[in-house]
């Protein structure tokens, strides 16, 4: 029997008893929609997550300073540590592994601009700092730069929010603020970024000057924190103990005290998401496959009906020399039919809900789920498998029926 012959045959077979085609294919239609739905919702959630982490930098460890828990070489407990900027220099020389090391003053001051007064986390910092928490400009401002830092400018750089609480709807480049009533010029504004993590306030919030404009303003030279990238993330956990190494000889105190200096470690998040989120996607996945294997099953069924019911049809074929194999090939092209049927529908109603659900507001909780190569991959590949696991043992039972027995019937 041709391939022609045999789809033809198929579809008189499902237009003659529709109600049932329908219900069959409208599982796999339902699973295949299920599926592809929820396999997007896990991807968009987890680039979500990714985004949101990325507000804080990528593949940053910050360092806070602690106190001493272990007694080491005639000091007691309790000990405050604290960094000066030569700390972050003595990591960046020591430590091979890391790319860049640079140091952050921080403190909450007032800054008033005509009658609007804001509390904001100041920080002086250096150039590079830019690059390592993704602080970029908007259009028509600047970041700051090496001769800020040399010359000890009074400029400042606002957070996106700040600048909008302080100015409104006027523009705020090359405007003067004053800074604990010392006067800054205004020569940017933060582009607005996703953060849903900060150590002492959201950079949205926050502004920026030259480090060494804050030291001398505030008569310090001890800095808060110090902030690093590795070379290589997959070495991050090494390289945290060479941190250690180098702050204890410096400092004094036991590397194995942890809570002498504090670490965050943002690659240990980058870790932690991508296991979490495999095993969130493989739970999605499961509860798509079963209700995909809901609808597999109702093909099996049907397809064990349609062997019976043609048990004369395939006696008749047998006796005039067709294989056990050419009936089973016939009955899984038969049910591979059906599951693709309903599987294309599947996949443009799933398509359509995820464009559909583009525009709800629901993209800061859990992202704006899309419809991916990967996410196509894994919904073919398990529909692959219901195909097969759906067609096998009706096809392997019309193989093996006894001939005689299918003429009488």
């Amino acid at each position: 029997m041709s391939f022609f012959s045999l789809f033809k045959e198929l579809f008189q077979n499902l237009n003659q008893q529709r109600l049932r085609s329908f219900l069959t294919i409208f599982g796999i239609m339902w699973g295949t929609a299920t599926l592809i739905l929820l396999l997007a919702f896990g991807t968009g959630f987890r680039d979500q997550q990714v985004l949101n982490m990325r507000g804080m930098g990528d593949q940053l460890a910050i360092m806070f300073p602690g106190r001493t828990t272990m007694p080491f070489d005639g000091y007691g407990i309790g000990r405050p540590i604290r960094y000066k900027e030569a700390d972050a220099k003595l990591i960046a020389d020591q430590v091979s592994d890391i790319d860049v090391a640079t140091p952050e003053y921080m403190r909450s001051l007032e800054i008033t601009y005509k009658e609007k007064k804001r509390n904001s986390s100041v920080g002086g910092v250096y150039p590079v700092y830019q690059e390592l928490r993704n602080t970029f400009e908007q259009k028509g401002g600047r970041w700051l730069n090496e001769r800020d830092q040399e010359e000890r400018r009074r400029v400042i750089f606002l957070g996106n929010r700040l600048a909008e609480n302080l100015f409104g709807e006027e523009d705020p480049l090359g405007k003067t603020v004053m800074v604990a009533n010392t006067p800054f010029k205004v020569i940017g504004v933060m582009q607005e970024k996703i953060q849903n993590s900060s150590y002492n306030q959201q950079d949205r919030d926050r502004s920026f000057i030259p480090a060494s404009t804050f030291s001398v303003m505030m008569g310090t030279d001890q800095i808060n924190n110090i902030l690093y990238v590795p070379s290589d993330p997959a070495i991050a956990p090494a390289v945290m103990d060479q941190v250690y190494e180098v702050m204890a000889r410096r400092h004094r105190f036991d590397p194995k005290d942890r809570d002498a200096i504090g670490i965050w470690d943002t690659n240990e998040f980058w870790a932690f998401i991508n296991t979490i989120f495999l095993g969130i996607n493989g739970f999605l996945g499961m509860i798509g496959f079963f209700t995909l294997a809901v609808g597999g099953i109702g093909v099996a069924n049907i397809m064990f009906v349609v062997v019976q019911e043609r048990m004369k049809e395939i006696g008749i074929r047998r006796s005039v020399g067709a294989k056990g194999y050419h009936i089973m090939g016939q009955f899984f092209l038969e049910a591979f039919v059906i599951v693709g049927l309903g599987a294309s529908m599947g996949y443009v109603i799933g398509y359509g809900l995820i464009q559909a659900m583009q525009n709800i507001p629901i993209e800061e909780f859990v992202g704006t789920p899309y419809f991916s190569p990967q996410v196509g991959l894994i919904a073919l590949g398990v529909l692959g498998f219901v195909g097969f696991a759906a067609g096998l043992l009706p096809a392997w039972r019309a193989s093996k029926l006894n001939v005689v027995e299918c003429l009488r019937q």
